[in-house]
């Protein structure tokens, strides 16, 4: 049974929800939830819609009546984005969120901080008593990142962030996760196994 419900899922047929015993066995998965920005110029919160897959990320911002605030189509070598009824391309997703919208927001980084993993270049600074992380400073770019992920829950079967804040230089993001749901394709055979 599919968990999202709502005119912008857009789950392809080639994937089904599925559970996992680790998180990072979710090779897809989708998500709904809020997205709130706040900048020295701008704050907005709107709800979030995301798709992502290992080679493609669909991101839909909407507002609370269901209209199409932002879309944002992602794959290794191109992302389009459509605002305001006009469409933008470019070779690079984060570069072209920024140049469109003025959000320099870590785009290329939030799927694994969303599910509550890390990149290597990340460093915790501390941990809850389940040894989750609580408060992470992302180095990997000119300025650093500091990450909160201020409560967790489970979800397909794992645990993962429900409400992660992020901040830099003024840019304060807040993404709270309603509902994630793992996928695969019916033909990976995926096992609830450990590895």
């Amino acid at each position: 049974m599919i968990l999202i419900s709502g005119c912008s899922s857009t789950i392809p047929n080639s994937l089904t929800p599925i559970s996992v015993a680790q998180v990072e066995q979710a090779k897809a998965w989708e998500l709904q939830g809020k997205l709130a920005v706040r900048t020295p110029d701008d704050k907005f919160s709107t709800n979030l819609y995301w798709l992502h897959t290992t080679d493609t990320d669909e991101l839909t911002l909407t507002t609370m009546l269901g209209t199409n605030v932002l879309t944002l189509h992602s794959t290794p070598n191109e992302a389009v984005l459509t605002l305001d009824g006009k469409t933008y391309t470019d070779a690079d997703a984060q570069r072209l969120l920024a140049r469109v919208t003025g959000w320099n927001i870590p785009i290329d980084a939030l799927p694994l901080w969303i599910t509550g993993q890390l990149r290597r270049s990340d460093q915790i600074l501390s941990q809850d008593q389940q040894a989750r992380p609580q408060q992470v400073i992302s180095s990997a770019q000119q300025s650093a990142w500091q990450l909160n992920f201020k409560h967790w829950q489970r979800q397909s079967q794992v645990e993962i962030p429900r409400l992660l804040e992020i901040k830099r230089d003024g840019i304060n993001i807040k993404i709270q996760v309603n509902q994630w749901q793992a996928l695969a394709s019916p033909s990976s055979n995926l096992t609830e196994s450990t590895q």
